[in-house]
């Protein structure tokens, strides 16, 4: 047990998550660097994670931090720091590059289909923030689908516990089709997108996939798979701070 001063308890507090969340974004910078110089952000990851000063925690790249915590410690903070005249810089920054992250997989589904994508479907797996809850609060997930439903798409989605959430937060919407299990999702669908990691998103039944989709194309917002093995088995694989590999 620590003790200190309230004022540095509650400090502390923000301090914590804000510093995850930095270390999140910054992680999703080097991802955008590594794709424009060639580079592959898994291999500078393991690089970096080598460094006990730096470890492997929370530098994984991917479309962007949600919750309950993380958005909300760093707003907040921001706003503590403007009612006292102090600019918070770095919080900033990272609140800025998060909501960039969020738009990442939307960008490269828009440029791949050369921004035709009325009357496009695509299978989603993953709606809540992160795994193991079905918490959607600030989900990268919404973001897409928002953004996908507005250029004319629609959405066959999946998520092992988030899919009362989606209904709630949605309601009955022609453009979006919750189904029961990952793979009814992908059946007729242009392409897959993954959104949340899953444990059995790492799983795939190739054949399946390409039977189901109308064309072989997977984008991983998560990077749960190598791209080389995804091209060897039939796919145009687009991930995070990777080069796309196209299907052999």
């Amino acid at each position: 047990m620590i003790v200190m001063d309230v004022r540095s308890a509650e400090l502390t507090k923000y301090a914590a998550n804000c510093m995850l969340a930095t270390k999140i974004s910054f992680m999703n910078e080097m991802a955008n660097l590594a794709e424009r110089l060639g580079a592959d952000i898994e291999a500078v990851r393991q690089g970096i994670g080598t460094d006990p000063r730096i470890g492997y925690h929370f530098i994984y790249p991917g479309v962007g931090y949600g919750g309950s915590c993380f958005p909300k410690d760093v707003q907040a903070l921001v706003r503590t720091a403007e009612n006292i005249g102090f600019d918070a810089k770095v919080l900033k920054a990272v609140e800025a590059r998060n909501a960039e992250q969020k738009t990442t997989l939307f960008e490269k589904i828009h440029a791949h289909f050369n921004g035709a994508l009325s009357g496009k479907t695509f299978a989603l797996w993953g709606l809540a923030f992160k795994p193991n809850t079905d918490d959607m609060r600030e989900a990268p997930s919404r973001v897409l689908m928002e953004a996908l439903w507005a250029a004319g798409a629609k959405v066959q989605a999946f998520d092992p516990e988030a899919m009362e959430e989606t209904q709630r937060l949605y309601g009955n919407r022609d453009d979006l089709t919750l189904c029961g299990t990952k793979e009814t999702a992908l059946n007729g669908a242009d392409a897959l997108v993954v959104v949340t990691e899953w444990q059995n998103f790492r799983a795939l039944d190739f054949a399946l996939i390409h039977t189901q989709l109308s064309q072989p194309t997977i984008f991983d917002g998560r990077n749960m798979h190598e791209p080389a093995r995804m091209a060897n088995k039939g796919f145009t694989y687009y991930s995070v701070g990777r080069k796309p590999l196209m299907s052999e």
